[in-house]
């Protein structure tokens, strides 16, 4: 299952973990950098795993047997793949994972793995942040080795979070991996739900929040989950009493706003080349989006085809998505805004 907004995305994925250990079911951990490859973050995790599966009595053979595996898995792509760093505790097994190719070798892992936790009487979840970042050819492999986990009816699972364009990615690499995961999407919460999330918490304190002041916090951030908890924050500490007022959480918005520009708006802005900041400041002018991309190249004066390349490496990087062919869209409400005050129009590149 691999959500695709990245909205709450992290957090949901650490509550299923928790879940899932809760039922015993043994998990990995790892979040994508966009320079780290998927054999070294796997490897010391499943190294994790294995160890922990040695331990029960009736899986115990199968589980070295998956470290031996582990073992020539990481000699075998070491040349190729030289960011691998992890404990080895057995000798490979000849012919076990070793043929230095990721996609047959991450099978046949997943395979001992898999065997491991079936005699055991449990099953292996993979989780798996900013998915997205994984490389194509490393992600097929991936894909390639789940399904023939689930081929041979072993219990290897993969929970993935990342942004929209992964979904697309995921298709690309294996034209089957749709028909393999389910998609869910975690989009903003529905104005319900996000009054809920600022009051009940505020409730549980003994105080309370306004109808106008659950309004004004639901409008100023769209409903996206990680903006409510800044809200939330700031006009707590606003409000001189309870009921928490508009006027508390227009007093907030500054401060709110103010973070969000020094951290949260700031890293992503940080990471951009001037072309694709100029890019953004165009959309920004656009308002919220989605736009065509026709009229963002009109807005910058130039011809469309040459900025393919610009908003594919934006649609690299998390800034952008297309939720429909020729659309484009920020991935994170309010950025346009963000946009405008850091790039004031007299201050844009000509």
């Amino acid at each position: 299952m691999v959500g695709l907004r990245g909205v709450g995305k992290t957090v949901l994925l650490d509550r299923m973990r928790e879940a899932a250990e809760a039922e015993g079911i043994h998990t990995l951990r790892v979040e994508a950098p966009e320079s780290r490859s998927l054999p070294a973050m796997l490897a010391p995790e499943l190294r994790k795993a294995l160890i922990r599966l040695s331990l029960v009595e009736k899986a115990k053979k199968l589980a070295v047997r998956g470290l031996r595996a582990l073992a020539g898995f990481v000699k075998g792509l070491k040349l190729s793949y030289s960011d691998i760093e992890v404990g080895l505790d057995y000798e490979p097994e000849r012919g076990l994972a070793d043929n230095g190719d990721l996609e047959h070798d991450l099978q046949a892992l997943l395979e001992a793995a898999g065997e491991a936790a079936k005699a055991a009487g449990t099953a292996l979840a993979i989780f798996i942040d900013e998915l997205q970042y994984v490389k194509e050819d490393e992600l097929a492999a991936l894909i390639t080795a789940l399904h023939r986990a689930a081929q041979r009816g072993l219990p290897v699972v993969l929970v993935g979070a990342g942004l929209p364009q992964l979904r697309g990615r995921m298709g690309r690499a294996k034209s089957y991996a749709e028909r393999l995961f389910d998609f869910p999407e975690i989009g903003a919460l529905p104005p319900t739900a996000a009054k809920l999330a600022i009051s009940k918490p505020v409730e549980d304190e003994g105080a309370r929040v306004t109808k106008d002041g659950l309004d004004r916090i639901v409008r100023e951030t769209h409903g996206y989950p990680y903006f409510l908890q800044e809200w939330g924050k700031h006009s707590w500490e606003a409000a001189a009493a309870s009921p928490i007022t508009a006027k508390d959480v227009e007093r907030a918005s500054i401060a709110a706003i103010a973070s969000l520009d020094e951290s949260f708006f700031r890293v992503r802005f940080d990471r951009l080349t001037p072309a694709e900041k100029d890019y953004l400041r165009a959309m920004a002018d656009l308002g919220p989006g989605p736009h065509r991309s026709g009229d963002i190249a009109s807005q910058m004066g130039k011809p469309v085809t040459s900025l393919g390349p610009v908003r594919n490496k934006l649609i690299a990087k998390g800034m952008v998505w297309s939720p429909h062919h020729g659309d484009t869209a920020f991935t994170v409400p309010l950025f346009d805004e963000f946009m405008k005050r850091i790039m004031p129009s007299e201050g844009r590149r000509k």
